[in-house]
């Protein structure tokens, strides 16, 4: 399961209840993602609510695809945003307390954990599967790059 399958709506609640209507705690659920591509019921939500869901969509589902917001961009730019984070030097709970006052998500700080102890692992392998095929470039680039993620 993907780590943006475990990003959730912080105020879920309160934001079903400003728009009436029942929407997954999934922030990158379809329903959810259409609700804020389309804007409907935006003008329904308070001002603090509306800004963060404004620069979610501005930050996140700002892609040019004909099959936006499903294309996979806003699951990629989600996941560089997490890793970019975490190169600042934050860990799991940081991450999560950050993400909240951006965007009013939310996440479990093991689910993020996870995410960046496979990010690591999966920076090894590149890192050995480089040096096997011979290529010094793409090793150090993910050898530099697994350093930033496992301080």
């Amino acid at each position: 399961m993907a780590i943006t399958d475990k990003i959730y709506l912080k105020n879920h609640r309160q934001i079903a209840s400003q728009l009436d209507a029942n929407i997954p705690k999934g922030a990158f659920s379809g329903a959810t993602l259409d609700l804020v591509f389309s804007g409907d019921g935006l003008a329904e939500l308070d001002e603090t609510t509306r800004d963060r869901v404004l620069e979610f969509a501005e930050d996140f589902l700002d892609c040019a695809c004909d099959d936006a917001p499903y294309c996979g961009h806003p699951e990629r730019k989600f996941v560089r945003y997490l890793l970019e984070l975490r190169a600042q030097g934050l860990g799991p709970d940081a991450i999560v307390d950050v993400m909240g006052d951006d965007y009013m998500l939310y996440a479990y700080p093991g689910d993020v954990l996870s995410f960046l102890d496979s990010a690591v692992r999966t920076l090894e392998a590149t890192e050995s599967l480089a040096a096997v095929e011979g290529d010094e470039e793409a090793r150090e680039r993910a050898h530099e790059a697994r350093n930033e993620l496992a301080r």
